[in-house]
């Protein structure tokens, strides 16, 4: 379980009024670590944290299961689903020590580089992973998805 508000096996969506759903990849050492990166910041508080990679994952039926393990996704309080850069926005948006980047963020034309930026990030993802994990990141879940989900790596 990661973070005050973690999703947990089929129950119904999150419904917090005023906090995001966090979707991540519990059995990825790098997700895993930002995530709890997140979770301890001031504000993580109002975010719910479920991992994908848990095959009993309450994620809604807008989002496939190999969509929201290859990437990053939020569902805000109204639930819209944002995922990518706008999702780590969305994210910046909650946490006080992270309002810098969000105000970066917002700059006209910045979540369209910040996406391409992501885009980049997302093949480098496995290999920035195993790095992660050499230097002593562990995922959440040791127990990924069998139920035919794509893999990001």
């Amino acid at each position: 379980m990661v973070g005050p508000k973690a999703g947990r096996g089929s129950e119904s969506l999150p419904t917090d009024a005023e906090g995001l759903t966090v979707y991540f990849d519990g059995s990825c050492p790098l997700c895993s670590a930002e995530v709890a990166h997140y979770a301890a910041q001031r504000g993580g508080d109002t975010l719910a944290f479920v991992d994908v990679s848990k095959e009993d994952s309450a994620i809604g039926a807008d989002l496939a299961p190999g969509d929201a393990m290859r990437r990053f996704h939020v569902r805000r309080a109204d639930g819209r689903l944002l995922s990518g850069a706008r999702a780590f926005i969305a994210i910046w948006e909650t946490l006080p020590r992270w309002c810098w980047a969000a105000r970066i963020a917002a700059v006209p034309g910045m979540p369209y580089m910040l996406e391409g930026a992501y885009r980049l990030f997302l093949p480098i993802r496995p290999v920035l992973s195993k790095l992660a994990s050499v230097l002593g990141a562990r995922p959440a879940n040791s127990c990924p998805r069998d139920d035919g989900a794509e893999r990001p790596w």
